[in-house]
């Protein structure tokens, strides 16, 4: 079988780390395999060691890029504004819509990911991605809190966060309920009075 080209095996790694940067956020870091990722890139398992050394270093990068990717939509919708509450709440509303909540593959990666960090090593080095996406969205969120005490800035980001990615987490589990948009829309109002 006749080898592929550079550009070409750069070409399937990054349709590799993309197919598994949505997967992870659809099923958590792990709730899929190998197999599932190479398959929804459209190639065999088989080539996969020739481009990650273990599943833990796909899923590592993929979790830098979903954060990546969540940061660099954040920072344009902040940029539409220049108004600080109103970027904020170009921030909440998205985030806490029925189209985030049904489509967890382009979402939030905190919501996606933190279950599996409960199970991860203080040191292992998807916690340390996760920890570095998560300190910048919330850093990117507390510049939009306009009290002018840093402090209290960095409390109302870590309570206004947690209540997003809350709302979110709880809408997707009751996802065909009445509930689930009873949830997105009393929390989409408490944040944007607040």
């Amino acid at each position: 079988m006749p080898r592929v080209s550079r550009k070409q095996a750069d070409l399937n790694r990054e349709i590799i780390v993309e197919a598994a940067t949505r997967l992870f956020r659809e099923r958590g870091l792990h709730g899929i395999s190998v197999v599932d990722v190479m398959g929804a890139a459209g190639l065999t398992h088989g080539g996969f060691y020739g481009h990650f050394e273990s599943k833990e270093a796909l899923a590592q990068e993929a979790s830098g890029r979903a954060f990546a990717q969540a940061a660099g939509r954040w920072k344009e919708r902040i940029a539409e504004h220049d108004d600080k509450t109103a970027a904020r709440q170009a921030l909440i509303a998205p985030y806490l819509s029925a189209a985030s909540r049904d489509n967890p593959g382009d979402s939030c990666p905190v919501v996606a990911f933190a279950g599996d960090m409960c199970h991860e090593a203080t040191e292992s080095g998807l916690r340390e991605t996760f920890m570095e996406g998560l300190n910048k969205l919330l850093d990117s969120f507390g510049s939009l809190m306009d009290s002018g005490d840093d402090a209290r800035d960095r409390q109302q980001a870590l309570v206004q966060y947690s209540l997003m990615v809350g709302a979110l987490t709880l809408a997707r589990a009751t996802q065909g309920e009445p509930l689930s948009d009873e949830i997105l829309e009393a929390a989409t109002s408490f944040l944007i009075r607040t």
